[in-house]
This record gives C-alpha cells, structure tokens and sequence, in this order.
C-alpha cells in the first residue's frame, strides 16, 4: 500500500495545482521546471548528508564528482 505522503504523490498533488492555475493554458517546460524544483533539494540533502564530501555525496547520488560539481554550479550552491 502506497503511502499518502509519499513523494510521488506530492509531486502529484503540486502538479495537478499547478495546471489548474494554469486556467487552461498550456504548460510550458513543465518537465524541466519539475526537476529543477527536485534536484535542488536532493544535492542540498546529500551535500549535508556527505558533511560537505563531493565524493561522498556524489556516490550518494549515483553519479560522477564532475556531474555533481556542475549541478552545484547550476544551483548556485558552490
């Protein structure tokens, strides 16, 4: 049985507002615009998780030092 606060179903829940303030529009991005309010948090969390460590937080991740230094970037957290 899924969990209520699962985090798909929170993700879920923001995205079905969001089109409904839409008010018929189209979105535009909305894929994008859903892993740049994800990602950020995630690097946050494993950054703190990994006490600052890139290598750490990267393994974390699953993904190379490099990639993650360039998300870093990206998010303005370097």
């Amino acid at each position: 049985m899924k969990k209520k606060n699962s985090i798909d179903e929170c993700i879920r829940t923001n995205l079905e507002q969001y089109l409904a303030d839409l008010d018929g529009a189209d979105p535009v991005n909305m894929y994008d615009m859903v892993i740049q309010c994800v990602e950020k948090p995630v690097l946050e969390m494993a950054m703190i998780r990994a006490e600052g460590n890139q290598s750490r937080a990267s393994e974390m991740l699953g993904m190379t030092r490099t990639t993650l230094r360039k998300k870093l970037i990206a998010h303005g957290m370097l």
